[in-house]
């Protein structure tokens, strides 16, 4: 099997400077480059932390994100991509960040499966964040 490794996320938002503002300031993840994809009509940032990306596409004419699609629980009721998860060591912690920061939270979990969170990014896009104890 051939060998990969996780390069990004790709997120549609509808102005990328209030998702580079953002995803800076909530998540610390630092602007790596900037460019322009003229056959999507697409203004584009790379955004880094360590060796995780996400890119941010401002695509000229695109829709809003769906409601639904807003909603963790409604949200798995549609086929395709869901969220990207990060692990945290204590819940509690980064929601007391989250909530200094004005971070939007759209669900919190506290179940004896597991603990959690999901928060919305500026365009609604769903990122979770799962307690584990680092191994």
């Amino acid at each position: 099997m051939a060998h990969f490794t996780f390069h990004h996320r790709g997120v549609s938002v509808p102005s990328l400077e209030d998702a580079i503002e953002w995803y800076d300031r909530i998540l610390g993840f630092k602007l790596e480059r900037r460019f322009h994809i003229t056959a999507a009509r697409s203004h584009t940032a790379m955004m880094r932390k360590g060796s995780l990306r996400f890119e941010l596409f401002e695509v000229e004419g695109a829709a809003p994100l769906p409601e639904d699609r807003r909603n963790p629980a409604a949200d798995i009721k549609t086929h395709g991509n869901k969220h990207l998860a990060f692990r945290i060591a204590d819940l509690e912690a980064f929601l007391a960040e989250m909530a200094e920061q004005q971070a939007e939270v759209a669900l919190v979990v506290r179940e004896n499966f597991g603990k959690g969170c999901f928060i919305r990014d500026p365009a609604g896009n769903l990122i979770e964040f799962v307690e584990e104890a680092d191994d």
